[in-house]
Formats: C-alpha cells, sequence, structure tokens
C-alpha cells in the first residue's frame, strides 16, 4: 500500500520547493524510492545530495522531481502539526499511572498517553518500548535515533509485566541491549514505588542498567505521584521525609561505586526526593551535564546557581511595593530564602504564598502542579499585593493556562490583581529592576 507521506503545510520563501513549484496542499510520499511516514523519515532522507522527490499535488496530479543539492541544503518544507501523524499511543495499564488519576474537565492533551519513539527522540519524552515490533526498533537502528529516554522502573520481567499490566514490558532486557548493540544512547529512569520496585529490586534495576553503560547513560529514580482520584486502582504509597533520606543515601553509595567503576555516577534522584528529605541539593558537578534536566533532576541546583549569579545586581532601594511570590509546598523550601534576600532592598515587602494542592490532592506538592483554581481560591482580592509573581512550570509551555484549563487572564480578572509570570530568578530580578513588563507574562487586571 503507498505511503500517504506528509501534507505540505506551508513552502520557504527563495528555497528548492518553491523553485521546483511546490505549494501548500501537495503532499510528498516518498524520496529516492523510500516512503515518507513522518519529519523523520523526511529528514533522514533529504540529506542525500540526489534526490527523486514523489509529489502527489492537491488536485491529484502526480510529479516526481529530480533534485540535485548540497548535502546541507534543506528542501524549505514545513509540515506544521500533522509531522508526525497519529501519535503512537500508550498500550499498558500501568499501577502507578497518572493520566489514571486525573479529573475529567482538563485540557484534552492531558488525558492522551503518549508512547512514541519518535517523540522521545525528538522532543524527550519517556517511553516504555512495549508497543516496538521488530520493525521499529530496526527502524531506530537504522536511522540512529539517539538518543532515547526509556520508562523502565523495574528490569526483573515478572514485576514490569505486573507493573505495567503489558505481556511485552518483560521483553525490556532483550529490547535494551538490542539498542545498545545498535549504537543507540539511552537514558533511562524509574518511578519508585514503595514496597513494590525498591529495595533488591533497585538494587537488580541499577545493576542490569548499568551493565549496558556507556549506551545506557543515565539512571533516573523519581518518586511515584499519587491524587485524590484513585478509586478502584492498585493500593500504593507515597515517600515520606524518612524513605526519602533512605532512598538519597542509596543513591550516593551506588554513585560513589558508578564513579569508581565507569567513571561517572550514572544514577540520580530527582529533586523532589532531595526536598521531601530536607536534605541539600548536591552541586553542579554532581549532575555530570545534567543528562535529566527535563525529568527534574537538577533543576533546583540550576534555580540555587542561578539566583547566586544575579544576586549581586539586585537594587539596594526600590519605589515602595509589595510582592508575592506563588510556590507549591515542595518549592517553598527554595523560594523562602529568596524572599527572604529580596526583603532586604528598603521599600520592598515580599510574601511568600504558598499553595496547597486541593485539585489533586495535599499528596501531590510539586509546584509545577498548581492547578489555577487553587490559586484562586487561596489568594483573595486585596492579597496579592502589587504583583502576584507565578513562576513559568505552572502554565503550558505555549500558551498562558494551567493545567485545570484556567486562563491566566482568567486569574488576575478574579483577583483584580497584578499577574506575571516568570521563568527563573533573571528574570524575577529583571522584574525588580525594570518593572513588571520584563516578565514573560504581564496581565494587568487591577483596575
Amino acid at each position: 500500500m503507498k505511503c500517504s507521506g506528509l501534507k505540505i503545510f506551508m513552502v520557504v520563501t527563495g528555497s528548492i520547493a518553491e523553485e521546483m513549484g511546490l505549494e501548500k496542499g501537495d503532499r510528498l510520499t516518498a524520496i529516492n524510492g523510500a516512503p515518507v511516514r513522518d519529519l523523520i523519515d523526511f529528514r533522514y532522507l533529504e540529506a542525500e545530495e540526489t534526490l527523486h522527490v514523489d509529489i502527489t499535488k492537491a488536485g491529484g496530479e502526480e510529479w516526481v522531481l529530480e533534485i540535485e543539492k548540497d548535502i546541507d541544503q534543506d528542501l524549505g518544507l514545513d509540515f506544521g502539526a500533522g509531522e508526525f501523524g497519529r501519535t503512537i499511543r500508550c498500550i499498558n495499564k500501568c499501577v502507578f499511572c497518572f493520566v489514571d488519576q486525573m479529573p475529567p474537565g482538563m485540557r484534552r492533551t492531558l488525558y492522551v498517553k503518549d508512547d512514541d519513539y519518535r517523540h522521545s527522540f525528538w522532543n524527550g519524552n519517556f517511553i516504555t518500548l512495549t508497543n516496538l515490533s521488530k520493525n521499529k526498533l530496526k527502524r531506530i537502528a537504522m536511522q540512529r535515533l539517539s538518543p532515547l529516554y526509556i520508562s523502565v522502573h523495574t528490569t526483573n520481567p515478572h514485576l514490569r509485566e505486573k507493573m505495567l499490566g503489558s505481556a511485552r514490558a518483560g521483553l525490556i532486557m532483550e529490547q535494551l541491549r538490542f539498542l545498545a548493540e545498535a549504537g543507540i544512547e539511552m537514558h533511562t529512569q524509574v518511578v519508585l514505588c514503595p514496597g513494590l520496585n525498591d529495595a533488591e529490586q533497585l538494587d537488580r534495576t541499577a545493576a542490569d542498567l548499568s551493565s549496558l553503560w556507556p549506551s545506557v547513560r543515565s539512571l533516573a529514580i523519581v518518586p511515584v505521584g499519587l491524587t485524590r482520584f484513585r478509586d478502584s486502582l492498585y493500593p500504593l504509597d507515597v515517600y515520606n521525609g524518612e524513605k526519602a533520606r533512605e532512598l538519597i543515601r542509596w543513591v550516593h553509595a551506588r554513585q560513589k561505586a558508578f564513579i569508581n567503576k565507569l567513571g561517572h555516577p550514572f544514577i540520580f534522584a530527582s529533586d523532589e526526593f532531595y526536598l521531601l528529605a530536607g536534605m541539600a541539593i548536591p552541586v553542579a558537578e554532581s549532575y555530570d551535564g545534567f543528562p535529566q534536566i527535563e525529568n527534574g533532576v537538577g533543576l533546583t541546583r540550576i534555580f540555587l546557581d542561578e539566583w547566586a549569579e544575579v544576586e549581586g545586581s539586585l537594587p539596594k532601594e526600590i519605589a515602595k511595593q509589595k510582592f508575592v511570590l506563588v510556590t507549591g509546598v515542595l518549592g517553598e523550601k527554595i523560594i523562602k530564602p529568596v524572599a527572604e534576600r529580596l526583603n532586604k532592598i528598603a521599600g520592598l515587602q515580599v510574601l511568600v504564598k504558598t499553595v496547597e494542592n486541593n485539585f489533586f490532592g495535599k499528596q501531590v506538592t510539586a509546584t509545577g502542579l498548581v492547578t489555577g483554581h487553587d490559586i484562586l481560591n487561596q489568594v483573595l482580592p486585596g492579597e496579592a499585593g502589587d504583583l502576584l509573581v507565578l513562576p513559568s512550570v505552572m502554565l503550558k509551555k505555549d500558551e498562558p493556562v494551567f493545567l485545570d484549563n484556567l486562563s491566566l487572564a482568567e486569574l488576575a480578572e478574579s483577583i483584580k490583581a497584578k499577574v506575571a509570570v516568570v521563568a527563573g530568578p533573571s528574570q524575577l530580578v529583571d522584574v525588580l529592576n525594570s518593572g513588571p513588563q520584563a516578565a514573560k507574562i504581564f496581565i494587568d487586571q487591577s483596575n
């Protein structure tokens, strides 16, 4: 069956594609006889100097274009939102799945269980490999789709089948060995569930994964997250401070052993464990380049180091004003010392508003999971000061909307306040020095 290809969304002005008469709405179906199924195929095949490109025009006419170009020259095509086609969905029934613990009424995309190996390569999403056929594994190897980010959870095949609810889950070490032999770099994670995949099971997992070094470059340990919406789901416990301290001591001991053996720490605990344990965040060098920053491993260290850099640029005095810094329960431990330092600036009063997560449940303490309605219910009109400052992790990356679909504008309107969103210490200091307009997003609903 002929590949349907990719529908052209835009043709770059002055590009090869424009010179060849390609237009929006045309479909590119093959290059040099190979089907173009998605953007990865296109980028892989486009790199050749001599191309035979199969095109189906919007009107149905079929073209074959012969193109000679430099090896690093692109054709000038944009396929828009359809560049990967349909997302490959998760087939698992994980006992800890966060999507299964969400109530209705949130952003539609939050209910999509993405387990797409292409998104893992392109965007750093974690995948389980349970839906990968041998042909897809071969494609990864042939096209060198590296690095990949893989949710392992345990290397015990029977336990992994139980935790992921999939008969294919037990193939994990066989799949990882195949990818390692193909030269694919992998970063792995374990969502740690007390009494299930910890203790001797975690020892086994760390040993098995480190045996594939350097192909498996890192292992992140993150705590299971449980919401209040767990009726009829597998019974799980969360980590408390004591258990978190035990885990961190275990991680530090393993890091020392791996440094001696591999010359690399290999295993990392997520920031949430350190904050929960009340233990110091490791220095930047301990993260060895922050290989899993998107997984919440080292973000706090980056924040602290950035704050140390910009602290020296704080003004000694500003016009009298009151700022309120919003954070989640765990984030309070990091934000409070920042507020204490800011309060030494003459004319400035800074308060920290710690928002508890009533939406998901008080067991959820991460700042990035604070919802708009929880802020709305806990910051009353008149309590926002001259400026309410929110961290950008509370909002969708490309749109000022909270997890519960409340928009930033709706929040500002409801509390009748000026609201600014900052991405980190540098932006916070810019707001102090230059005014709210220096923030990433600023909305004025104070009148």
